[in-house]
């Protein structure tokens, strides 16, 4: 106890004490090569949609209902992974999800229509809708809450650096080796991390390599205990409809960019698909200076002695405004110029995005966030199948990305009128009794 509190008063003056140990980093790096894995496996089909579609026929409705089936099981599988992993843990919660994940996207070479992907895209949602609660328990097994945040944003960089990999590795290999082998590949790589983890990973107190220091280091934060929160509680509660309502409204957004970008640059301006690279990558590197400028925002009004709820929608309103030129993306005089717009709504996205995912912290005790988060990811999944149901309808009967783009335009604003709606005053919720 003498050393848990001489490193904790020490770190309280100078951050993690020397010579703590980096073993709790090799982790994290774990964990954000996980999150890069997801994405890629996730973007595969997306990048080779075009080439696809015209080989095999497929008809729009019938890859929107790939997108809509997807996020259907990925939502309900998002709600209910969160219990499973705080049942079994960290280390199995993940070799589970991973494997689920990876059975169906080496699955998607033995297919070639929309119905027989349908088989393998399930699989798929389920193992990789695990991913961020098994990364999220980790974090909190093997981090103190002075480093939490930090190991979080660290993985959840992956996102974007998987979406960025995807249409620079995945044409090359398609057209080298056909377009079975971009899913076996980057399965195989997954395969790989699995190994990895179930070689290395452990609670804090099982591993052999740690140091005493770095151990002390982990655990210099108190224990917080306590039973999980039933669903029809949180569902008593306004700010968990806020939270819902707003993810349920951007998130389908985001869905539409990740499925549907490559075939926009296709059909509007006959982008090839080892070409996909440079204006994809342009896009997800605005949407990483989105993120990481949305969540610094709202944290420099917080740190102005401005309130919660002013710093939070002010931040929103800003990145609102972002997406509404996505309206005219369609009648861009030039690719890069549609590129440039398509990046500021996703830059817009994930700076909105920053200061949604910060309201079940915000309003809720810790011990009850995660309940409301996989609520909320529910509810955005259900928005994603309708938005995906809405896309595959307009592109087969109109055959333009501009009703698309306006509702994108619109959805940020609109999000944000709600929540204040429902939250007018940010209050925390209450959840005794």
């Amino acid at each position: 106890m003498e050393q848990q509190a001489g490193v904790r008063n020490a770190a309280d003056d100078h951050g993690a004490p020397p010579r703590a140990g980096r073993v709790r980093w090799m982790v994290c790096a774990l964990l954000l090569t996980a999150v890069v894995l997801s994405y890629i496996d996730r973007l595969v089909l997306p990048v080779l949609k075009p080439e696809l579609q015209a080989r095999y026929g497929w008809s729009e409705t019938g890859y929107a209902d790939l997108a809509i089936w997807f996020q259907g099981a990925y939502g309900i599988a998002y709600l209910l992974f969160g219990r499973f992993v705080d049942r079994v843990g960290a280390r199995v919660g993940y070799t589970v999800a991973v494997s689920l994940w990876t059975i169906g996207h080496l699955a998607h070479a033995a297919f070639t229509s929309t119905t027989g992907m349908l088989a393998a895209r399930i699989p798929l949602a389920i193992g990789e809708a695990g991913t961020f609660p098994a990364a999220l328990a980790a974090t909190n097994e093997w981090f103190p809450r002075r480093e939490r945040a930090l190991a979080i944003g660290i993985f959840n960089a992956g996102s974007n650096i998987g979406a960025i990999v995807t249409p620079l590795v995945v044409p090359v290999i398609a057209v080298a080796f056909g377009w079975r082998m971009a899913f076996i590949l980057t399965g195989l790589l997954t395969i790989i991390w699995l190994g990895l983890w179930l070689g290395f990973y452990r609670r804090p107190r099982e591993k052999r390599s740690l140091s005493a220091a770095e151990l002390a280091w982990i655990e210099s934060d108190p224990v917080e205990k306590h039973s999980a929160v039933a669903f029809r509680m949180l569902l008593r509660k306004r700010q968990t409809w806020a939270y819902i309502a707003g993810r349920f409204m951007i998130d389908p957004v985001w869905w539409t960019f990740l499925f549907w970008l490559p075939d926009f640059f296709n059909r509007q301006y006959h982008v090839k698909m080892l070409d996909f690279g440079p204006p994809l990558v342009v896009v997800y590197l605005l949407s990483d200076v989105g993120s990481v400028g949305g969540g610094w925002l709202s944290s420099f009004l917080l740190g102005r002695g401005w309130t919660p709820n002013r710093a939070r929608k002010t931040s929103m309103f800003a990145a609102g405004l972002l997406a509404v030129p996505i309206a005219f993306a369609t009648q861009a005089p030039s690719m890069w110029v549609a590129v440039g717009l398509i990046g500021l709504a996703c830059a817009g996205h994930q700076a909105f995005s920053a200061n949604v995912f910060a309201l079940p912290g915000d309003l809720f005790p810790r011990w009850a966030a995660g309940s409301v988060i996989g609520l909320g990811g529910l509810g955005g999944a259900i928005g994603g199948m309708l938005m995906a149901k809405f896309a595959g309808v307009i592109l087969e009967r109109v055959g333009s990305y501009g009703p698309i783009f306006a509702v994108a335009a619109c959805a940020y604003l609109l999000a944000l009128a709600v929540i204040h709606l429902i939250v007018p005053r940010y209050e925390h919720a209450n959840l005794a009794g």
